[in-house]
């Protein structure tokens, strides 16, 4: 056996395991995403070209570790598996490579009072974070990854019926699943109307409030990261808040600009980001933030009240002018495919089924910081 899944990864870096995760991509690679905890030895074009002479560099591994070798797609990578093997270590290949890593899901409950349960659900390769809401029988989605078999799963172990399926905003890191598992299970997808712009979803209104189960979920329209971007206040409990407010930063201003399918301008975006924020802050204390992503390959659940989001939040202490003049000036590197992505979870791009896992792949950067 020369593979190792990416979940049974996943599963041994969790528990502590003592594995070397060996990434041999070229340095620029690794540095811009790559598996937490990993070693990088840049050896990519020695085993492309002529394996014998990677085996100088890599002479100088540990020779008591049990070491998983990973690159893009798991093709080169199986290539260095096969010299350390040769040269007496003990390894094996991260299967599909990143593309595999980006699919694993990992869920966890969330601490709340609520009537009801709310599961955490990650994708440690990709920073994202999704929602599902369970009380009385019936559950709901919130920001959905395609992998839609990770919610059906955990649907059945509730034994919860699903009735209604929500995203906060059409996303620009990843894409939803959110309309075809609504589809699926015959239940409404809601989506604010400045985000659907090609597609029909069930509308979200500021202010409104839409029952599961036992359990209020307020709508709170809050524009800036994107025009349709909203909010869901859980009965005070917790604050699912998208790409608007994460725990240590703010949602991006100019991607749905430069995606082509909004009209604004950035210093525009960013003063309406800021009073977005305003009428979240004045939520109780204790309320749990739950924002869509979280770019440090998180394990569920991954949590912060409000009040301590406040004090880590440097965003959240700046006036408006500072606010927007931060904003507006200081522009991280894009996510990858962003265009396409955004396009298509507003509905205005097909993209085949084959691409999907493709398309997404790369780092979260959807944080403003």
């Amino acid at each position: 056996m020369t593979e190792t899944s990416p979940t049974e990864l996943s599963d041994r870096l969790r528990d502590d395991e003592d594995v070397l995760v060996l990434d041999i991509r070229h340095r620029d690679d690794y540095e811009e995403w790559h598996v937490p905890n990993s070693i990088n030895l840049n050896v990519y074009d020695e085993l492309t070209d002529d394996p014998e002479a990677a085996k100088d560099a890599l002479a100088d591994l540990p020779n008591d570790r049990e070491i998983v070798t990973v690159c893009a797609a798991g093709v080169v990578s199986q290539t260095a598996t096969d010299v350390l093997r040769e040269m007496g270590y003990d390894a094996t290949t991260l299967t599909d490579g990143m593309n595999g890593w980006s699919r694993v899901h990992r869920s966890a409950p969330v601490e709340t009072d609520l009537a009801g349960t709310l599961v955490q659900v990650a994708r440690p390769g990709k920073g994202c974070l999704s929602h599902i809401l369970i009380s009385d029988g019936e559950a709901a989605v919130f920001d959905a990854s395609h992998y839609l078999n990770e919610y059906d799963a955990i649907l059945s172990e509730y034994d919860a019926d699903l009735v209604g399926v929500f995203d906060t905003h059409a996303h620009a890191d990843h894409v939803s699943g959110g309309a075809e598992l609504a589809k699926r299970n015959d239940v409404p997808y809601y989506l604010h109307p400045k985000d659907a712009l090609a597609f029909d979803a069930t509308p979200v209104e500021d202010e409104a409030t839409i029952e599961v189960g036992s359990v209020d979920i307020d709508i709170i329209h809050t524009p800036g990261h994107s025009e349709g971007s909203v909010s869901f206040n859980v009965e005070d409990e917790a604050l699912l808040t998208g790409d608007t407010l994460f725990h240590e930063s703010v949602g991006r201003v100019e991607l749905g600009i430069e995606a082509g399918i909004e009209e604004s301008d950035v210093e525009g975006n960013a003063a309406t980001l800021y009073e977005s924020l305003q009428r979240l802050l004045d939520r109780p204390d204790d309320a749990v933030v739950l924002p869509a992503h979280d770019p440090g390959s998180p394990e569920p659940p991954v949590t912060a009240t409000l009040a301590e989001v406040r004090e880590r939040n440097e965003d959240l202490g700046r006036d408006r002018e500072a606010f927007v003049e931060t904003l507006a000036s200081d522009i991280p590197e894009h996510p990858p495919n962003f265009e396409r992505v955004k396009r298509a979870n507003a509905g205005q791009e097909d993209v085949p089924d084959e691409e999907l896992s493709e398309l997404e792949l790369g780092p979260n950067r959807c944080a403003a910081e």
